[in-house]
């Protein structure tokens, strides 16, 4: 047993995968990643109250004050792979850092901004590309810190998302009618800096073994593809076509050569290729249950971020006050938390597939918006908030843990890095989208029926991920019990 360990150590075949730590210092990259999120989308949740401040200070349209956010969203899935390849280079912490710096001059500048365009720069774009750098990073550093208990770890640290968002709300609030919504946005630039210290808790881990031998088999086999190989006849197959009568002909130092600078040039390729996939894993593009998967992404994202966009010019359209609008907020950050740790609990628990439970919610999600133009009165408001709040937790909660569970961890970083970007189209499209629905019909309750229908389309491509899953386990099974049946022959023979 010791030898064939040994050769297969030799032969660059993984060894017995290693613990990660899943304790420890594990917590502290826990909670950078808790405030990671509170300070990046928790803040773009509660940037509604920012909406109808902006909205009526320049006098634009629904949808024009709405691309603020969508650029910001779009910003963050369009640059999720540049993060992801900037942090395979270098290394997560340093890019956190420079990504907080940047999302922190960009709401700085943005307090200054002169009209709409302005903000779209400074707000959308600067701020969004720091949160890509900062966001990125820092849930992939989670992943590799955390293996048993990943589904808990990723619901307490998206947690940060909801408690920052109830808390940043009323804050924010306050703060506009203080200082107004430039002042508020110059007090903001300043919290953003904390992302930078998030990113100094970010210490680098160490390669566990498998991964290690992992890559190395990667590279041995990547770099094998592209050598020459030999055919039934000992033949050493080329790309150039030589006569093998000739080469026969030929001296053995004349023979020798072309194979020699063939094998170079093909081991040289392969290298090429390994450093590639190192920092841009681009073969998930072929992979189709990723594919899938991203589809999801995109449809789900049309309805993610505008419901928490409209929720407050929503109630303040039926007459709300100022900080009850705000408060409707509030109430669902405290759900969303409740729904993220309770359900990312239920699915360390493995009682269903992860899959199984994200088609659930992401369908009730649907259903929540789709309910919310009958709420009119505030104690309805309350309650579809607190639906929304619970479900929409349950939702955040595990689809990271499917997206490790399709391509694996050890490529978590580059898939998370192409799923955000795919999913950008939806981020990017979503606000705008419900915002010109609003303006035609000048109800801000279309809104909420656009980001319904769109999440329900999008477990439609869930449903179809679940059936992939079944057929790839069929196949296993299938292969497995075949070799099991070879190898019991050859026990009798």
């Amino acid at each position: 047993m010791k030898s064939s360990e040994k050769a297969q150590r030799e032969k660059g075949v993984p060894e017995k995968p290693a613990s990660v730590p899943d304790g420890g210092y594990a917590w502290f990259v826990l909670l950078a990643c808790f405030l990671v999120f509170g300070l990046t989308f928790g803040v773009i949740k509660a940037f509604g109250v920012f909406y109808v401040e902006i909205h009526q200070y320049f006098e634009t349209t629904a949808t024009a004050t709405s691309w603020i956010t969508s650029i910001a969203v779009a910003t963050i899935h369009i640059v999720a792979p540049v993060a992801s390849a900037l942090s395979a280079h270098l290394c997560h912490r340093s890019v956190v850092i420079v990504g907080g710096l940047i999302s922190s001059l960009g709401v700085v500048f943005g307090s200054f901004s002169r009209n709409v365009i302005e903000l779209y720069l400074t707000v959308g774009f600067l701020n969004g590309f720091g949160y890509a750098l900062t966001w990125t990073p820092t849930v992939t550093m989670l992943g590799l810190y955390f293996e048993k208990r990943r589904p808990v770890a990723n619901a307490l640290a998206s947690a940060g998302e909801c408690i920052l968002t109830f808390v940043l709300t009323p804050l924010f609030q306050l703060l506009i009618d203080s200082y107004s919504w430039r002042g508020a946005l110059l007090i903001l630039g300043g919290l953003q800096l904390h992302l930078c210290m998030c990113g100094v808790l970010l210490r680098p881990l160490k390669a566990p073994r498998d991964l290690i031998s992992e890559v190395k088999a990667q590279e041995e086999g990547l770099s094998l593809e592209l050598l020459p190989t030999e055919d039934a006849e000992g033949h050493i197959g080329s790309r150039l076509s030589v006569d093998h009568e000739t080469s026969d002909a030929l001296p053995d130092d004349l023979k020798e050569a072309p194979n020699k600078t063939q094998d170079s040039d093909m081991s040289r390729r392969g290298e090429l290729r390994t450093k590639i996939l190192r920092y841009v894993d681009y073969t998930l593009i072929a992979n189709p249950r990723f594919m899938v998967y991203s589809m999801f992404g995109v449809f789900a994202a049309l309805g993610f971020f505008a419901p928490a966009l409209f929720l407050v010019p929503y109630a303040r359209s039926r007459g709300m006050e100022e900080y009850q609008a705000a408060a409707l907020v509030s109430i669902s950050a405290v759900l969303d938390l409740f729904g993220r740790v309770f359900f990312g609990w239920v699915a360390n628990l493995r009682l269903v597939k992860t899959v199984h439970q994200l088609t659930l919610s992401v369908i009730l999600l649907g259903t929540v918006l789709l309910l919310c133009p009958l709420a009119s009165s505030f104690p309805e408001l309350v309650g579809f908030s607190t639906a929304y709040g619970l479900v929409y937790g349950a939702t955040v909660a595990i689809h990271i843990t499917v997206l490790a569970e399709v391509v694996g961890i050890h490529r978590l970083g580059s898939a998370l890095g192409f799923f955000m970007l795919i999913r950008s189209s939806g981020g990017l499209l979503g606000p705008p989208i419900a915002g010109f629905f609003i303006d035609k019909l000048s109800d801000y309750g279309t809104g909420f029926l656009m980001a319904g229908v769109a999440l329900i389309v999008s477990a439609m491509f869930l449903l179809l991920l679940h059936q992939m899953n079944l057929r790839v386990e069929s196949s296993t099974n299938k292969n497995c019990n075949k070799s099991r049946a070879e190898a019991k022959e050859m026990d009798m023979t």
